[in-house]
């Protein structure tokens, strides 16, 4: 409930209830008063949406810490010194179990579904599209006897077609959801790990700026052409 509270409702309450939870509210007395929540703010905030935008990547699992063993923290934030879950100290973040992108995050495409079936339960009349949802994997490029190049991505390819049938098991339970964007088109600058990470379903060779479809990118393709999810594997 704590880690609901910080990490998703409080977006959509204010922007969808025009008001803050009243359990985040306590749970964050001792680090703040919430002042900086000024007249009007909330009426300017609580405004129609065409969409709300989701990003999904991975699930969290999270307990309650006993305080009497080491206090697992496997959120996926780098220990910079503070917390970015204030008012939670006696939650835990469990270890998650595989399979693991590049990035360490789990794969479950379960995890897509319940998130779309729960925000249609608290908002059943605001329309969704997933704005973010991909993987970062070590791609594999190879020279084909032509000198082109082949990027093979054979994990994107099943991840997002999971993914995907994930999200159409969702929108055939009800959930009105209008579109879903890859992250991202072509490899990019990752805020916390530089160049290290790849998410595109375009790699790019940062020496030369030299783009190739991956296989995940003609996987793609395929879908948008036809309207119907492909075979895991590209022809």
């Amino acid at each position: 409930r704590r880690i609901d509270a910080l990490a998703n409702r409080s977006f959509t309450d204010p922007l969808l209830r025009g008001r803050y939870p009243e359990d985040l509210i306590e749970d964050t007395a001792a680090v703040t008063d919430w002042a900086f929540v000024q007249d009007g703010d909330l009426a300017r905030i609580h405004q129609p949406l065409d969409l709300l935008g989701v990003n999904y990547y991975a699930t969290t699992a999270v307990g309650l810490w006993d305080g009497t063993t080491a206090r697992q923290q496997h959120d996926g934030h780098k220990d910079v010194g503070g917390s970015p879950w204030p008012g939670s100290p006696q939650v835990e973040f469990l270890e998650q179990p595989g399979p693991h992108t590049a990035m360490g995050w789990n794969i479950d495409p379960d995890g897509l579904e319940e998130l779309l079936l729960d925000l249609h339960r608290r908002f059943p009349d605001q329309p969704l599209v997933i704005t973010e949802n991909g993987a970062a994997f070590d791609d594999r490029v190879s020279v084909r006897p032509d000198g082109t190049l082949a990027v093979h991505d054979p994990e994107r390819v099943d991840y997002l077609r999971r993914h995907l049938l994930a999200a159409h098991r969702a929108l055939t339970a009800g959930v009105d959801l209008r579109g879903y964007f890859v992250w991202s088109l072509m490899d990019n600058f990752e805020w916390g790990y530089g160049y290290a990470k790849r998410f595109g379903i375009v790699h790019v060779d940062y020496e030369t700026q030299r783009r190739t479809p991956k296989d995940s990118a003609l996987w793609f393709r395929d879908l948008a052409r036809t309207g119907t999810i492909p075979p895991p594997t590209h022809g």
